[in-house]
């Protein structure tokens, strides 16, 4: 157990890419945490999917030696949608590292960050990370932090965590910087659980933060959220090896397994205390996160559906920040409706499920969750076009907005202020943080974010504008659902909410789509797209065409039109008791992501 004067527990935060993971490589090779012959890049990104995309998704822990002083390093995820991640290490640190790239100065998510500590009174330690490019101007970069964040430029450090310049006097500085954890040894024992992972063969493993008191291994521990109690089978730090120890007292961070089977039980934000003395009130802990993107996951083969139940389940144990329910379509089968916090989670989801899983899934278009509000005052949460209301007993429909940042060059000004306006956004704010960079701030409906609009962000600006948003509530919207109608049926998967204004270019779309996608049958297919009755695009699958005068060559009319007309009756009876053949890859090039 250390003596908690010696303890420095940090987080490093920054914008998506500006170099959180490899100081962290930095700081375990300068520590010796690690053997070199083990050492890799990006050593704490443990999963193959954040290898390959060059991303953190779940932060991490480590705990090495500096001098006589104990660090705890968490690292964090810089993408907005993992900001939930961010926020559940911020709860377990003293101080952080503010990362910023010094050639690209301040981003919308170091802004974002930023403000997070600063909500939960932390110390910051503002670093200009990249000194190595050629292209780092770290002087602007001061000037900006300073004018934006109203931090000194007196209190920057300077690194480049590629090479290793500079992060030893970094390391110093955490020390002197950053305050000891404060904790009485001799209270009840509080910890709390920042993050919980299932391993197949311990059950689950939380990682925690002692609070108050001290956790011994022959310690039985409750679980205050839970109502549950548990034997402790093993406590320790992450070195970054999992090694146990014996007790953690206040201000320690390390793991906790205790035979539990069920990670609702270890939910973060969850207080672990003794359960023959426990502590009288629980820690503050967190929001639950809340599920902003929604789509249907469905397996391709029928069968599989079991199997998807079963990997859902696992997923779920090693990311509690999705959801999922079971639900029918009479075009795919039998699926899941899932709920993700934006659309890299729902792809992040879907690739680990195929690859972790051996899973070939169709995932419908990603929808939004509304607010329909009933004729009698009742309120319905609809995150499936096809549970909305019918128009009869509609009042209102409000959609979920979002305050959405933009940091970009000025010169780009004019491109994003119009691709805003025709995405319905409002203009909040603009201002120059420096003359050649602007801050744009616009109300969007998420909606209209949900499909390309990052995409469109960073096209327009060749990749230099930056992105960030937070979610402000419902606002009512004149919005439709738009059926599309095969051969006069329809077909659920297809259904969408959209704004009424754009609801005929969104079926004009979805027909000409169709269109080319649907083979031919030996009769006219009808594509359809209806608002309740009234119809607003239409295509046709024209048919095969069988040439039935071929034989029939001079003599009379009439014995031409007698085999036209029986042609014509046998198409329309066939079209009467016909079905639509809607080939699988159909679905799955109608709904694909971005189209």
């Amino acid at each position: 157990m250390q003596p908690t004067k010696n303890i420095r527990n940090f987080s490093i935060i920054s914008h998506v890419d500006h170099g959180k993971s490899t100081l962290s490589d930095r700081i375990l090779e300068l520590t010796k945490a690690v053997d070199p012959r083990d050492m890799r890049a990006q050593y704490l990104d443990s999963m193959d999917i954040e290898r390959e995309r060059g991303i953190t998704i779940k932060a991490q822990n480590v705990r090495v030696r500096w001098n006589d002083h104990i660090l705890h390093l968490i690292d964090t995820p810089g993408h907005v949608d993992f900001g939930y991640e961010v926020s559940r290490s911020l709860a377990a640190c003293e101080g952080v590292l503010l990362l910023v790239d010094a050639s690209q100065g301040i981003q919308a998510q170091t802004l974002a960050n930023c403000y997070q500590a600063i909500e939960h009174d932390l110390t910051i330690i503002p670093v200009l990370n990249k000194l190595d490019l050629p292209a780092a101007d770290p002087k602007r970069c001061a000037q900006e932090i300073e004018q934006v964040l109203g931090i000194s430029q007196d209190e920057i450090m300077y690194i480049s965590a590629k090479t290793g310049d500079g992060v030893p006097e970094l390391l110093d500085t955490i020390v002197d910087r950053i305050p000891p954890p404060s904790g009485d040894e001799g209270a009840q024992l509080r910890a709390l659980i920042f993050d919980s992972y299932y391993d197949q063969y311990r059950g689950v493993v939380s990682s925690i933060r002692v609070i108050d008191g001290t956790l011994a291994s022959s310690t039985k521990v409750r679980f205050m959220h839970a109502g549950t109690q548990h034997d402790i089978e093993e406590i320790g730090a992450k070195t970054p090896v999992a090694e146990p120890v014996d007790r953690l007292g206040p201000g320690e961070v390390g793991y906790l397994i205790a035979n539990v089977r069920d990670v609702g039980e270890a939910k973060a934000g969850e207080t672990v205390t003794s359960a023959v003395n426990p502590a009288k009130e629980p820690l503050a802990g967190y929001r639950e996160p809340k599920s902003m993107v929604f789509c249907g996951l469905y397996p391709i083969d029928g069968d599989k559906f079991e199997d998807l139940r079963d990997a859902l389940e696992k997923l779920k144990l090693n990311d509690s920040s999705f959801s999922y329910e079971p639900e029918t379509s009479t075009a795919l089968g039998f699926g899941f409706r899932c709920g993700f916090l934006g659309l890299l989670h729902m792809e992040i989801i879907t690739e680990r499920l195929e690859r972790e899983f051996n899973l070939e899934l169709i995932a419908t278009a990603p929808s939004v969750a509304y607010m329909a509000y009933l004729t009698n005052n009742q309120a319905v949460r609809v995150d499936n076009p096809n549970s909305l209301p019918s128009p009869n007993s509609l009042d209102r429909i409000e959609e979920p907005y979002l305050n959405v940042t933009i940091i970009s060059p000025s010169s780009y000004v004019g491109t994003l202020m119009e691709l805003c306006q025709s995405r319905r956004g409002e203009m909040v704010k603009m201002d120059y943080l420096s003359p050649e960079r602007v801050e744009l701030i616009y109300k969007l409906p998420l909606a209209e974010m949900v499909i390309d609009f990052f995409d469109q962000v960073k096209g327009r600006t060749k990749g230099y504008a930056s992105l960030d948003y937070e979610p402000i509530g419902y606002a009512p919207s004149n919005l439709v659902k738009v059926d599309i109608l095969l051969n006069g049926v329809s077909v659920d998967a297809f259904s969408s909410i959209v704004h009424k204004d754009k609801s005929e270019s969104y079926g004009k779309k979805m027909t000409a789509k169709l269109r080319e996608l649907i083979p031919r049958q030996s009769y006219d297919v009808p594509i359809q797209a209806a608002i309740g009755s009234r119809i607003i695009s239409r295509e046709t699958v024209k048919a095969y065409r069988k040439d039935v005068i071929a034989k029939c060559y001079g003599g009379d009319i009439t014995r031409k039109r007698k085999l036209l007309e029986t042609q014509k009756e046998g198409k329309k009876r066939m079209k009467a008791i016909g079905r639509v053949e809607v080939p699988q890859e159909a679905f799955v090039s109608a709904l694909r992501l971005g189209d």
